[in-house]
C-alpha cells in the first residue's frame, strides 16, 4: 500500500512524487513514456535550446552594430538539434537522478484509475491512500481539411525538423506559434502567423502584446488576424480574412500551433466518477477533484497550461492531502513568452480589473530607462506597466515586454503573491546595471 501513486512523470507529476517522499511518504510514480514529460522532452526545454540557437545566429549578423564583424554565419540545424537532444538528455538524467534520491519508486507502464484507491499499471494493480493525476496534454488538432498533409507538422513533431523551410505558415498566435515565427525568421524562414482572434498573443496586455506584434513584423513575421483557416493544401494554406474574403499563403511548411489538450482518454476518469469535460478534470484551488482521495494537477485539468503553473499545483495537493493547508493562487502565477522580445506577465491586466469594477492605477515607463538594457539589445524595445489599487496601492498587475523580463518577472509575482503595496516595493533595492531597473522606475511612478 502507498500513501501516493502519482500518474504521470510531468513536471507537476514528478515535482509532486518527490515532494511527497521527502516528507517521508511512500510514492510511487507511472509513467508510460519519459520521465519528464512534455516540457522537458517536448517543450519548455527543447524549444528554449533552440531559440538560443538562433538568437546567436541573429546576434551575430547584427554584430556590426556592437562593433563585431564575422565574414561568414551559417546556421547548421543538424548541430542544433544536437546540442538541444543533449541538453534534454542531461536534464532527463537530472530528473531521474532526484527521483531516487528523494526514494520515489518509478513504475514503466500505462497507468488507469481502477477505483478512488487503485492504479492498473499494465496487468499489475497498485493501491494508495491518495491518487494524483498528471497526466499532461498534447498538441490540439482542429478539425481543419488537410491537416494530415505531409507538410505539417505540431509543436512536438516540428522539433526534429532537420531542413530549414523556405516558407512556413504557423496557424495559431499563440505562445507556441510566436515562439516558433521567432525562430524560423531569425533563421532566415519567411513566416506567416495565422490566427482567429483579432490580437496576437490572446489574453495578455495588449500593449505589451502590440509592442511584440510591431517587432516581429519589423523582422519580418506577416500576420493574418482575425481569419479563419479553411484547409491545408499541398503548397500552403487557404483562409478566409477578417473582412470574408477568401485567401491563401504559400508555405512549404505548416506548423499546426492551435494549442494543447489535456490528456483525458484512457486513464479510467468515468469509471471512478471523477467530475471532468473536454477542458479537464474539475479541481479546485487545493487540488481536489470530485473524488475523496483523488487529486488532479498540471495540463490535465486545463486551468494554466505553463510547466511551473503544474508544479505549483502538484506540491500544492501534496500538501493538503497529507495535512498542510495550501492552496494556488491562479493570479499571481507568472507567464512568458520566450520571443525576442520576451513578454513577462503576472496578476490582473486592466481589461480584467475594469471588468470586476476594480479601480487602479498605472505606470508604464519604457524598458530604455535601463542602462543594461540599452547595452545589450542595440536597437531594441520594450515596456513595464504596473498597475496598483487606487484605495491600497497594492500590486495588481504586472506586464512586461523586452528582453530579460523573463528572469524578474517572479519579483513582480511575489510582490502580488504578498499584496505589496507600491510604497514598500518601492523601498526595495534593485541591482544596477540591470534591466529589472526599469520595473523599480515603473513602481517608483505610482508611489
Amino acid at each position: 500500500m502507498y500513501d501516493l501513486i502519482v500518474i504521470g512523470a510531468g513536471p507537476g507529476g514528478y515535482e509532486a512524487a518527490a515532494h511527497a517522499a521527502r516528507m517521508g511518504k511512500k510514492v510511487a510514480l507511472v509513467e508510460k513514456g519519459r520521465t519528464g514529460g512534455v516540457c522537458l522532452h517536448a517543450g519548455c526545454i527543447p524549444t528554449k535550446a533552440l531559440l538560443k540557437s538562433a538568437r546567436v545566429f541573429a546576434e551575430c549578423r547584427r554584430g556590426a552594430a556592437y562593433g563585431v564583424h564575422a565574414a561568414e554565419v551559417r546556421f547548421d540545424m543538424p548541430a542544433v538539434l544536437e546540442r538541444k537532444n543533449r541538453i534534454v538528455g542531461a536534464l532527463a538524467r537530472g530528473v531521474q537522478s532526484m527521483l531516487e534520491r528523494a526514494g520515489v519508486e518509478i513504475v514503466a507502464g500505462h497507468g488507469r484509475l481502477r477505483s478512488p484507491g487503485a492504479v492498473a499499471v499494465d496487468s499489475r494493480v497498485l493501491e494508495a491512500r491518495h491518487v494524483l493525476i498528471a497526466t499532461g496534454s498534447r498538441p490540439a488538432a482542429p478539425p481543419i481539411p488537410g491537416l494530415d498533409s505531409p507538410i505539417v507538422r505540431d509543436s512536438t513533431s516540428i522539433l526534429e525538423e532537420r531542413e530549414i523551410p523556405a516558407r512556413i505558415a504557423i496557424i495559431g498566435a499563440g505562445y507556441i506559434g510566436l515562439e516558433f515565427a521567432c525562430f524560423f525568421s531569425s533563421i532566415g524562414t519567411g513566416v506567416t502567423v495565422l490566427e482567429m482572434l483579432p490580437q496576437a498573443a490572446g489574453g495578455t496586455d495588449p500593449d505589451v502584446a502590440a509592442r511584440l506584434l510591431r517587432t516581429l513584423e519589423k523582422d519580418g513575421v506577416a500576420f493574418k488576424l482575425g481569419c479563419r483557416v479553411t484547409r491545408v493544401t499541398g503548397d500552403g494554406v487557404d483562409y478566409v480574412d477578417a473582412a470574408g474574403a477568401p485567401a491563401s499563403v504559400a508555405a512549404s511548411l505548416v506548423l499546426n500551433a492551435t494549442g494543447r489538450v489535456p490528456v483525458l482518454d484512457e486513464i479510467g476518469l468515468k469509471e471512478a466518477g471523477v467530475d471532468y469535460d473536454a477542458r479537464g478534470i474539475r479541481a479546485s484551488d487545493e487540488g481536489r477533484t470530485s473524488v475523496p482521495g483523488v487529486w488532479a494537477c498540471g495540463d490535465v485539468t486545463g486551468r494554466r497550461l505553463l510547466a511551473h503553473a503544474a508544479t505549483r499545483e502538484g506540491i500544492v495537493a501534496v500538501n493538503n492531502m497529507f495535512g498542510r493547508r495550501d492552496r494556488v493562487r491562479y493570479h499571481a502565477i507568472p507567464s512568458v513568452i520566450y520571443t525576442h522580445p520576451e513578454i513577462a506577465s503576472v496578476g490582473w491586466t486592466e481589461q480584467e480589473l475594469q471588468s470586476r469594477g476594480v479601480a487602479y492605477r498605472r505606470a508604464v515607463v519604457p524598458m530604455a530607462v535601463s542602462g543594461r538594457f540599452l547595452v545589450e539589445n542595440e536597437g531594441g524595445t520594450g515596456l513595464v506597466k504596473v498597475l496598483a489599487g487606487e484605495r491600497y496601492g497594492e500590486v495588481l498587475g504586472v506586464h512586461m515586454a523586452g528582453d530579460g523580463a523573463s528572469e524578474f518577472v517572479a519579483l513582480a509575482a511575489a510582490m502580488i503573491e504578498m499584496e505589496m503595496p507600491v510604497a514598500q516595493a518601492a523601498e526595495l533595492v534593485f541591482p544596477h546595471p540591470t534591466v529589472s531597473e526599469a520595473l523599480k522606475s515603473a513602481i517608483l511612478e505610482l508611489r
